[in-house]
């Protein structure tokens, strides 16, 4: 099998829905309690990954790798790197933009990423999902945006230094 091949098939087998990621906050919100989410539904921008429409609650759920995560130094691909760079900044815009517009329509976006629900952080993100999908229902104010898991401000400066000198390199 050539490279151009290989690639082919692995790029196939990533999945867009029922994640591994995805699937652990589903199973965490049914156990929470917290059962009628809507998944990918299409009358919300961006068709959150899980969605509460009553509550006014859009989660996503974000691969690190294609979503590139503040938190996380994901190596780019070395082939083709034009592409490959237009292609993360074109999902990073549109993910800005859903995020954007459920925002101004008064939703709460939650962002999960990828390595905040890895088992040692899972409990501590998941506790941070389901206060705010519970908040969210008791209170419809004005829409914001949560990266749930997110470290203290000072964590993210150190990090998003250290992730700044590994590009530069």
């Amino acid at each position: 099998m050539d490279r151009a091949t290989a690639t082919r098939h692995v790029m196939q087998a990533n999945k867009s829905k029922d994640t591994g990621p995805e699937l652990r906050v589903r199973f965490a919100l049914r156990e929470a309690g917290l059962p009628g989410y809507r998944l990918h539904w299409k009358k919300a921008a961006g068709r959150p990954d899980i969605c509460y429409p009553g509550r006014h609650v859009a989660i996503f759920v974000n691969g690190c790798y294609w979503h590139r995560c503040p938190w996380c130094s994901m190596p780019r691909p070395r082939t083709n790197q034009e592409f490959w760079n237009d292609k993360f900044a074109r999902n990073q815009a549109r993910d800005q933009r859903n995020h954007d517009e459920l925002v101004a329509a008064g939703w709460t976006v939650l962002v999960a990423w990828e390595c905040r629900l890895k088992k040692d952080r899972l409990a501590k993100t998941m506790v941070e999902i389901v206060d705010e999908v519970t908040r969210a229902g008791e209170e419809h104010g004005e829409g914001r945006l949560i990266e749930v898991g997110a470290p203290e401000g000072w964590k993210l400066r150190v990090a998003r230094r250290r992730i700044t000198r590994h590009r530069r390199a």
